[in-house]
């Protein structure tokens, strides 16, 4: 009986440690020692930044224990008056009671000496109050991020999924956002009449602000379509539409490019917008556009345009200016230069792409990207090479040669 029980107790022991090694392996899940570093290297350092914001010459003021004491009041106050009153009243009262299970309260009843000691209970009423915060705050982020996903799904939807089939050009295209809602938009836009509209445009920011925009964009740029889908006419009516919103960092930057697909004519009007490349057939790579302010940013409107022709052969390149400018950990940008050599290098819009979104990915490594990303590259078909000379058994026709 005595062997059985240890034997049992044994086997008690050995699952209650399989089930803890089970529980952190599943709480540890994905933690690295460079996520580690990252979190009091820069996650603290911005966070401090987000809660002293405003308040740029106090944070410099004071030396040694001075400078240190001032900032933590500063943290301590900006993250205060970022909480809801109540929360902030709980805030502070978990914080006191931290203070409190360090103190002893001595006093004297008659001629005798008392001493109260409730440090356990202020500290336990310390931690749950600190946990209760953290419970109601994190609930707000869970729910706030559920919108967000909806609103993430709805500006999917008004980004192309497949593009427009036009007889000898193909495309390839991508867009990433820096966080659940981008402020980029592209589209490639069949007309009634055949021609091709291509426009990517990027709104000021990222986030909610800019996804908001990018839909009052959207919105626009479709019924401009239809009006008339010139490039001027298209670029003045988006820019007429974010003035009368009269909202501070209401503008985006907008390339608009009208094909026709027979011809190759392309017609373009460009507005603050980093230029596309049109690799040639030969391997010239050209910039196509010219700078001007983004739309929305002044009253008065004004668009630099043009044309040009996308020759059999040729490839045409937009993009976002969150491609070139995407960031390593140190500050080492992707670069224009960079970009331009990569689409040198030739090939179908599909290995373009692909080299692109590889070497970007590859030069930010882990480093999370700061701004939306917008890919889309067009090609032209190249000219089929003429069919070789008749070996005489059927003239060019399809009919039968005449015999002899």
């Amino acid at each position: 009986m005595a062997r059985a029980r240890r034997k049992a107790r044994k086997e008690r022991v050995r699952g209650l440690a399989d089930q803890t090694n089970g529980f952190l392996r599943n709480y540890t899940a994905g933690m690295s020692t460079r996520e580690l570093r990252r979190l009091f290297e820069r996650d603290a350092a911005k966070a401090y930044d987000v809660l002293t914001r405003g308040h740029e010459e106090s944070k410099a003021s004071g030396r040694g224990l001075h400078r240190l004491i001032n900032g933590a009041r500063l943290a301590f106050l900006g993250l205060s008056y970022k909480l809801t009153p109540a929360r902030r009243a709980l805030f502070a009262l978990s914080l006191l009671a931290a203070v409190l299970s360090r103190t002893d309260f001595r006093f004297n009843v008659g001629q005798r000496a008392v001493q109260l000691d409730f440090s356990p209970l202020w500290f336990v009423a310390s931690i749950l109050g600190l946990c209760l915060l953290l419970a109601l705050e994190l609930v707000d982020r869970i729910q706030f991020r559920d919108e967000l996903e909806v609103a993430r799904d709805l500006q999917a939807s008004l980004l192309p999924r497949e593009m427009p089939d036009v007889p000898g050009y193909r495309f390839a295209h991508s867009y990433r956002t820096a966080q659940e809602v981008g402020g980029d938009y592209y589209d490639v836009c069949a007309l009634p009449d055949g021609r091709l509209a291509l426009l990517v445009c990027d709104a000021t920011g990222h986030g909610m602000a800019a996804g908001l925009v990018m839909a009052i964009a959207n919105a626009t740029i479709g019924t401009a379509l239809e009006i008339d889908p010139a490039p001027l006419a298209v670029a003045a009516l988006l820019h007429r539409t974010l003035r009368r919103k009269r909202r501070r960092h209401t503008f985006l930057s907008l390339f608009y490019g009208l094909l026709t697909p027979e011809t190759g004519r392309f017609e373009w009007v460009s507005a603050g917008h980093p230029f596309p490349y049109l690799r040639r057939a030969d391997g010239r790579i050209e910039e196509i556009g010219a700078g001007s302010l983004p739309l929305g940013a002044v009253d008065r409107f004004s668009a630099p345009s043009g044309e040009t022709t996308i020759e059999p052969g040729d490839l045409l390149v937009l993009y976002t200016d969150g491609l070139p400018e995407a960031t390593t950990e140190d500050g080492k940008t992707f670069g224009y230069e960079r970009l331009a050599d990569l689409i040198e290098a030739g090939g179908t819009p599909e290995i373009i792409h692909d080299r692109i979104s590889g070497a970007s990915a590859k030069h930010m490594g882990d480093e999370p990207i700061k701004d939306d990303l917008t890919l889309l590259v067009v090609g032209r078909a190249p000219e089929l090479p003429p069919l070789p000379a008749g070996d005489g058994s059927a003239d060019r026709t399809g009919e039968a040669a005449p015999q002899g």
